[in-house]
């Protein structure tokens, strides 16, 4: 699916729950026997790879245990924000069932100084907030009611939009299923949702 340079060394490699089975054989044609010590494969060329289960995933000990685990069907929601943009929905197994994006304007840094630039950036947080709430009433409208049903929420885009948006108290059932994973994504539209759902299901592997 996709790879990216791990912070300290190594890479990050992300494998759909389908083809983890296949991506573990192919490990071991690339770099001879490997032996398992929980979740991480270590070679005998001296490559390791430790495996991370998806978010909404049980406790496993084993990559055995993992793979199951992975493959299981279940739910989970998505929130993209990025300054005025989100996009919300819930995936059930590798499909989109349910989505909704908006746009809010949100003015961009400005660089006068002085008065205009106070002005200037009152507005500008004045526009976040209203985006945020926006963005917390679409989450309120597709998630919430099926809040029981999500194994675990998946946020991506920028932090801080996220983070705004999930404060709203009302969405405190909705906010503690969220996931550590923060997806880089681009700003959010439907097809950037869809392409979310892959990504917020991967197995992601931290290969050294």
């Amino acid at each position: 699916m996709g790879e990216r340079a791990a912070a300290g060394g190594g890479k990050w490699v992300d494998v759909a729950p389908e083809r983890l089975p296949r991506w573990l054989e192919n490990f071991g044609a690339r770099h001879s026997a490997y032996r398992e010590e929980g979740l991480t494969l270590i070679a005998t060329d001296g490559v390791s790879a430790t495996l991370h289960a998806p978010p909404g995933a049980g406790p496993v000990a084993t990559v055995a245990e993992l793979i199951s685990e992975a493959q299981a069907p279940r739910r989970l929601g998505l929130l993209l924000a990025r300054k005025g943009a989100v996009a919300v929905g819930i995936a059930d197994g590798p499909e989109l069932i349910t989505s909704k994006v908006d746009t809010h304007y949100v003015q961009g840094r400005t660089a006068a100084g002085g008065w205009s630039q106070q002005r200037f950036a009152r507005r500008r947080d004045n526009q976040a907030k209203a985006a945020a709430a926006d963005g917390a009433g679409i989450v309120g409208r597709i998630l919430l009611p099926e809040v029981r049903t999500i194994a675990a929420l998946v946020a991506g885009g920028d932090r801080s939009a996220v983070d705004s948006i999930l404060a709203a108290p009302q969405l405190a059932p909705v906010a503690a299923l969220r996931a550590s994973r923060l997806l880089d994504v681009p700003e959010p539209r439907h097809a950037v949702l869809v392409s979310a759902v892959a990504a917020a299901r991967a197995v992601t592997i931290l290969i050294r």
